[in-house]
Formats: structure tokens, sequence, C-alpha cells
């Protein structure tokens, strides 16, 4: 299966593709890795599509390289855990670890495998929040800490001395759109990361090749703003502005945009 860009996404694409090789070098085993993508969005969500093109750009792999499996529809088999080298998960767009609903508890259940199977894993947003509460931790809403854009996000003395997340420097830019916050993180969790306005930001396992962001590494500007266009009532209720005076705030975020693939270098040790 092909996702379309659009020629100026082509032509950014193949820039920070560029960037990326110069950081990393190409490694043919890394072309062979199989990624498991748990998604949370309908079958008509215009970004289901697009958090794949998403993904395939940030860990700079080939579309073939990522198979799908939505959690909508139940939880993935051990099968199908085991034939993936490495799970992703992502946004949700209308779906909420606090509104939950009866596909919930299987979605959370799948959590719970990957943290027992310590299984390679990167969750971001509504992942990040899933992780937390299927582990013991609390997801409440509140809207007076809700988050949108580009914010600046500090790292916590942990995270500078994490082997992933140190090089970031700190503050460093992150893109979020949540509602949801993790107020209360699992026991075994290490707090990497956090903003003057929500303190759990990111963590990681103990012992554990197991990272979790509200931020998404896989955004640029563009995708960020293809993410506001697709869900407008949030631009509005969170941030009072309208959507065309939001975009205009956004921020690139380079060095965040090549934590994926730093991820897979570090667990496959590339």
């Amino acid at each position: 299966m092909t996702f379309p860009f659009t020629p100026i996404r082509h032509w950014l694409r193949d820039i920070r593709y560029s960037v990326l090789y110069s950081l990393y070098g190409h490694c043919v085993m890394f072309d062979s890795l199989r990624y498991l993508l748990l998604q949370v969005r309908d079958p008509d969500d215009p970004i289901r599509l697009q958090e794949i093109d998403c993904f395939v750009w940030a860990l700079q792999c080939q579309p073939e390289q990522i198979q799908m499996f939505d959690l909508l529809s139940g939880r993935p088999s051990p099968a199908q855990i085991k034939a993936a080298d490495m799970v992703f998960l992502g946004g949700s767009g209308d779906y909420s670890v606090v509104q939950g609903g009866p596909w919930l508890e299987p979605a959370l259940d799948a959590m719970r495998d990957l943290h027992a199977l310590a299984k390679p894993t990167f969750a971001s947003c509504w992942g990040f929040q899933a992780m937390a509460k299927a582990l013991g931790g609390l997801v409440v809403t509140d809207m007076h800490r809700a988050e949108l854009g580009t914010h600046h996000v500090s790292l916590t003395p942990a995270g500078e001395q994490d082997p992933l997340l140190r090089w970031l420097g700190t503050p460093f830019l992150g893109h979020m759109g949540h509602q949801d916050i993790v107020d209360r993180l699992p026991a075994d969790a290490i707090l990497l990361a956090s903003t003057p306005r929500v303190e759990n930001q990111a963590f990681q396992f103990a012992d554990k090749p197991i990272y979790c962001t509200q931020f998404h590494p896989e955004l640029t500007v563009i995708g960020m703003a293809e993410r506001l266009r697709a869900y407008p009532e949030y631009v509005e209720k969170i941030s009072g502005l309208s959507l065309d005076v939001f975009l205009q705030g956004l921020i690139e975020t380079p060095n965040t945009n090549t934590l994926l693939r730093r991820f897979v270098h570090y667990v496959f040790g590339g």
C-alpha cells in the first residue's frame, strides 16, 4: 500500500530524509524490521492513513514495513505481537482513555501484554495515556491543563541521564494535542520530562524497552497542521483562537523528529 504525498511534501520529506541519513547513515538491517502500529481511529477518519504516513517518514522506512492493527476491533493476537520487531502507538482522534467504551479494556490488555513481554514499544499521545492507565496509573480529563500546538518540554534529572532522551537537551520542543492528563504514573515508571502545565510528559518503564511520551515525535508542522484541520473543533476549544491564527504559532521540532529513529537504533544497537 502506498500513501500519497503532495509535491511539496515530497520535497520536504526528501530534505528531512537526507538529514536523518547524515545523522545515522544507511543500515540494511533496518530495512527489514517489521513495525506494528496500533491505532484507535474510525475507518473514515482522514488521519487514519495520515498517521501511517507520518510514522513512515519518522522511521525512514518503507510503508510495507508497517502493519496496522485497529484497537477498536479488539486485541492483537500473541502471533501478531510476536511477528513485529517493534510496536508503536499514536493518537486517537475522538477516542479517550477517560471516556472509554467497550473497546477500551481489550486495548489496555494489549498494553499489559506489551509490558509483560518487554516488547520494544514507543507510545505517544493516546498511547502514552493508555500505557499509563493499563499499568496502574491515573488518567483524567482536565481542560485547564489541556495542551495544543508546539510546547517547550523540560527533562527531569532522570531524563537528563536517560540514554535515549538526554541528547534532546532541555528544554526541547514537542507537538501536542491533548485534554486527557496522566496524573499518576505506574509504579515502575520513571518520569523523564515535564511541562509547566503537566508534570508527566514522558516516562520509561524500568528495565524494559518501552518509552512513552505525551508529545508526538512523528509530527512536523505540516503533519500537525493536517491533524488540526481534521479536528478543528479542538483548536478553539483549547486555545480560543481561530484555526488560521493558531497554525501560525506552530514551530518545527527537528530534534524531536529523530526520536523514533533513534529509538530503533537504541533498541537494536545500530
